[in-house]
């Protein structure tokens, strides 16, 4: 999120489980990202608000990035300089009002003008902090598409999908599953 003066903050970290080349929306989506290094994780918060302020984006952009496991080395997979499907993701893990915060900024607000709504108190500069974990995991109705491919690759085939927050990522991919009746 940035607003017109500059400033810019990273909403939350959100990672896929699925590998490269299976499309986000049918990846399970775990949020905030469990497998990043602080190191890691600041590298990529870093290089999220470098390319935010290089482009001058204004409003809400999500940023995806391929990390190699085995270096510090990454690749910026996409950048949408929009309020897009992960960003209702963002904002339903952390209850940061992503599509608000954005509209208000195209008002002319910057983010320390805008109000917390969680808080009630500081402003929407703040990083939301996120102290439990998000699961997003898709929905594909195969049996009503019948004879359509079940193999994933970067045509997305999900029609849906289900939400869930536990203490940990067994606790919530469970509820997940459960959530997307799915008789597992």
């Amino acid at each position: 999120m940035r607003d017109a003066t500059g400033n810019a903050i990273a909403v939350c970290s959100m990672e896929n489980v699925d590998p490269v080349g299976i499309h986000t929306g049918d990846s399970i989506v775990v949020a905030p990202a469990l497998t990043l290094s602080n190191k890691e994780y600041q590298m990529l918060r870093s290089a999220s608000l470098n390319i935010v302020n290089a482009l001058g984006i204004v409003g809400g952009c999500n940023c995806q990035f391929a990390l190699d496991p085995g270096s510090f080395r990454y690749t910026v997979i996409e950048v949408n300089p929009r309020v897009s499907r992960s960003s209702a993701l963002a904002s339903k893990a952390t209850g940061y009002p992503i599509a608000k915060v954005t509209t208000q900024i195209a008002l002319g607000y910057r983010l320390d003008e805008i109000k917390n709504e969680i808080t009630g108190k500081t402003c929407a500069c703040f990083e939301p902090s996120v102290d439990y974990i998000v699961v997003k995991f898709p929905k594909w109705p195969f049996d009503k598409f019948i004879g359509s491919s079940r193999k994933l690759g970067t045509q997305m085939k999900a029609t849906g999908e289900v939400m869930s927050i536990g203490q940990s990522f067994e606790e919530a991919i469970m509820k997940a599953i459960r959530g997307a009746e799915i008789s597992l």
